[in-house]
């Protein structure tokens, strides 16, 4: 099961970078920190997913990272899309580090 978390923390990551770069952001780093709650009782699917988005780097503009985030949780990310979709409810949180 934490495969799954990998896979929709390394799916957004990746959007998010992509994004950035064609923005043109100066990010340096971007990691996302991800866990998630899950039921009880068999098949313990996730019921809750945390993502916190940690993203480096110089001048960056707080709107366009929080946009980029945005566009893959509502555009590009299946794997958060499908997650969703299955009734997991999907937090994301963002921590900017200026360099």
């Amino acid at each position: 099961m934490e495969m799954l978390l990998l896979g929709v923390g390394g799916c957004s990551a990746f959007d998010v970078i992509m994004i950035l770069e064609k923005t043109r952001q100066k990010m340096l780093d971007c990691r996302v920190e991800v866990d998630g709650e899950r039921t009880e009782e068999p098949p313990r699917v996730f019921t809750k997913i945390n993502m916190k988005f940690i993203v480096s780097g110089h001048a960056l503009n707080e709107d366009q990272v929080n946009r980029a985030i945005e566009l893959s949780a509502t555009k590009y990310c299946g794997a958060s899309t499908m997650m969703e979709a299955a009734g997991a409810g999907v937090k994301r949180s963002c921590e900017i580090i200026q360099l």
